[in-house]
């Protein structure tokens, strides 16, 4: 009787040896695009088993994705996809082998203006393949309109030459650009006010962007000082393209009205006072800022200091104006 049971124990073995796989079709999902889809039936009719791919190339135990480079370096379905031993995942005629159906546009979000690209338009009647932009070509996520400019991504070909350039043209890529007033936190004073509207009418884009500025707001602070030596908004307000940085403080700052000043000492006691109504009566911000006063006070001076013609005695000398070593009363009083 035991006899028996292990005999029909080894047939029942023998029987579950011969049946055969039944391994599904894998299916690789993407986002802009229409699935990949991997068949196991048609593999296994061409290959000698599981263990052709299984873990020669693919170790189950790892999940792991595989970019179109890495295939193309003979990795994952190029090791047997490289022309030899099958079609290769390199040649742009056999794309569709495995990639079937049409990408689909896709949009790059950005707070400006959401950018598109639609693959139609560059593949379809432009003489563009797969492999031009994939994966050995110039496409690559997360790049900045600075990379675009010197080449990189969209660049590669947006470059004035081959296509309109990525350094202006902004409404062809993104259509529903629109452009912001932006305002610059400038304590004590008031807010700086920045109208894309206004400069729009007269430059274009790439006028400033990116020669000038990136494409954020608050990418690098400059301050005045700076400003009048050229930098930032300085480029061009110099004088002679617009009006000066350090002239009518009012342009930028609008409303402003410079507080007047109270001078304390260490202990807190009251030892001096400075009207801006009375200065900005007969000068302009420039005559004092930033020749004589950064802006934000500086340094602090002694009356020493300023009776060898510095801060306030630069102008209280005796001949512009009365001089600091006399006269104690017209600072040292509560006007």
């Amino acid at each position: 009787m035991n006899g028996r049971i292990i005999t029909l124990f080894a047939a029942a073995i023998v029987m579950l040896m011969t049946i055969p796989v039944q391994a599904k079709d894998f299916r690789f999902n993407f986002k802009n695009a229409p699935s990949v889809i991997f068949s196991h039936d048609a593999h296994l009719s061409k290959n000698k088993g599981c263990k052709a791919c299984h873990s020669a190339i693919f170790d189950l135990s790892k999940k792991r994705s595989f970019s179109m480079a890495e295939m193309e370096r003979g990795l994952s379905c190029g090791a047997c996809h490289n022309g030899k031993k099958a079609f290769s995942v390199a040649t742009e005629k056999d794309c569709n082998k495995c990639h079937r159906g049409t990408p689909s546009a896709i949009t790059y979000r950005i707070p400006a203006g959401n950018a598109m690209f639609s693959h139609d338009s560059h593949v379809n009647g432009r003489g563009f393949g797969c492999k031009s932009c994939h994966s050995s070509g110039p496409m690559r996520r997360g790049v900045t309109m600075a990379d675009m400019e010197k080449g990189k991504s969209c660049g590669a070909c947006h470059n004035g030459k081959k296509a309109f350039t990525a350094a202006a043209n902004c409404g062809s890529c993104h259509s529903s650009l629109t452009t912001k007033t932006l305002k610059y936190k400038s304590k004590p004073v008031n807010d700086a006010v920045f109208s894309h509207d206004f400069h729009t009418q007269a430059y274009k884009c790439g006028e400033c962007h990116t020669k000038k500025f990136d494409y954020r707001q608050g990418s690098r602070k400059t301050t005045m000082a700076a400003m009048e030596k050229g930098k930032s908004c300085g480029i061009c307000h110099d004088g002679k393209t617009a009006f000066a940085a350090s002239g009518d403080c009012n342009k930028c700052h609008t409303g402003y009205k410079p507080a007047n000043l109270i001078f304390k000492n260490s202990g807190g006691t009251v030892v001096g006072y400075f009207s801006h109504d009375f200065h900005t009566s007969v000068y302009k911000c420039n005559d004092c800022h930033t020749k004589n006063f950064p802006y934000g006070g500086g340094k602090r001076m002694t009356m020493a200091d300023m009776g060898q013609g510095k801060s306030c005695g630069a102008c209280h000398d005796g001949n512009t104006a009365f001089s600091v070593k006399s006269n104690c009363a017209k600072c040292h009083k509560k006007p």
